[in-house]
């Protein structure tokens, strides 16, 4: 898979089934679905540094929900234990179904977290800027090199350390990391002064040259587009709808064209598109079909069971098999991943 859109649009999928959702076996299932397309990517992009540990990140997130909730939130018929005293917020009763409530919110946010890293895995940075309307190009340059600029230091930082320890220094108190951070200071200067002496050869953020009086203003078209949006939401919130819909129409055409405008003005040129490939259609069209399933009024298809609540006594979530199986439509790249491995390594080693 090489299209960035297919990506993006399976992206949406997870995201989506995450915040319509707080079954723990719905959540479990589209967890399990997400790590599995991320370890099928990680035998491919191996070798990229990271600060901490994304497991122990993953335990201290469920860790945090889980007690911040049920020290703050005191309901549920279920008593565990009872807090003594008068502290705000924390004494109290404390329950079961708060437990199970914090640890949801907390497998919701892993979720969303994995996600975006498999995000990351899978796409480089240039394919995920290639997304990014022409009209904020610039800005999205400079923040991918904002990104992309702490693997760079981590990597740098670990070179130092390892140069350090060779000449028998060793880390025992604060004083001792000053011959680590003035290299990394000074590599990261260096760093900076190169690529933006080659963005500036290369043209970054140039302009194309605008006739004179052809000279057009897209922010003040901009400018009336938001106008037009806060009218219309405030005429629909007044009771006319009609006039109100007309309005924030209108203001979004105006933005729209304003931004499309702006983006014909900078330069943007590649060397090679993505073509969508049978994997990358597939891929989105099983996640479009999953979303219908989930958004779409479907007759006949029973979606209590994603509206679980532990609150106000626990009980067993609910489960529809329907729904289990659509879910585990997201191991689909996954196993694209998985037996198109080769495939995929030629065209990672060719973007290096």
């Amino acid at each position: 898979m090489k299209q960035p859109w297919a990506w993006v649009i399976w992206l949406a999928t997870p995201l989506v089934l995450f915040s319509i959702t707080r079954n723990p076996l719905y959540l479990m299932i589209i967890l399990l679905c997400v790590l599995f397309v991320g370890l099928t990517l990680q035998g491919v992009r191996t070798g990229i540094p990271r600060p901490f540990s994304l497991w122990k990140l993953a335990l201290w997130i469920i860790m945090f929900a889980t007690v911040f909730n049920a020290l703050t939130s005191h309901y549920g018929q279920t008593v565990m234990f009872t807090i003594p005293g008068k502290l705000p917020l924390i004494s109290g009763k404390v329950t079961l179904e708060a437990v199970v409530y914090g640890a949801t919110n907390g497998l919701i946010l892993i979720g969303i977290l994995a996600s975006f890293l498999v995000l990351t895995l899978a796409l480089r940075t240039r394919d995920l800027i290639s997304l990014i309307p022409r009209a904020f190009f610039p800005v999205a340059v400079v923040t991918s090199i904002a990104v992309t600029y702490l693997p760079t230091t981590l990597r740098q930082f670990q070179q130092i350390r390892e140069a350090q320890a060779i000449r028998g220094h060793q880390m025992r108190k604060l004083r001792d990391w000053l011959p680590l951070l003035m290299p990394l200071l000074v590599g990261g200067l260096e760093h900076a002064m190169q690529l933006a002496e080659a963005m500036t050869a290369r043209g970054f953020a140039s302009t194309k040259s605008v006739p004179v009086g052809r000279h057009f203003h897209p922010r003040f078209l901009m400018l009336v587009g938001v106008v037009l949006l806060s009218m219309g939401w405030v005429s629909q919130l007044s009771g006319a709808q009609v006039n109100g819909w007309l309005l924030i129409g209108v203001g979004g055409m105006l933005i729209l064209g304003a931004l499309w405008y702006q983006g014909r003005q900078s330069n943007r040129t590649t060397y090679h598109r993505p073509a969508w490939g049978w994997q990358d259609i597939l891929t989105m069209l099983v996640s479009l079909c999953i979303l219908a399933l989930f958004l779409l009024p479907i007759p006949g298809l029973n979606r209590e069971s994603l509206y679980y609540d532990p609150y106000p006594k626990l009980t067993l979530p609910p489960f529809n098999p329907i729904l289990g199986l659509a879910m585990l439509g997201l191991l689909t790249p996954g196993i694209f991943v998985l037996y198109g491995k080769p495939d995929l390594e030629k065209s990672f080693e060719f973007g290096k």
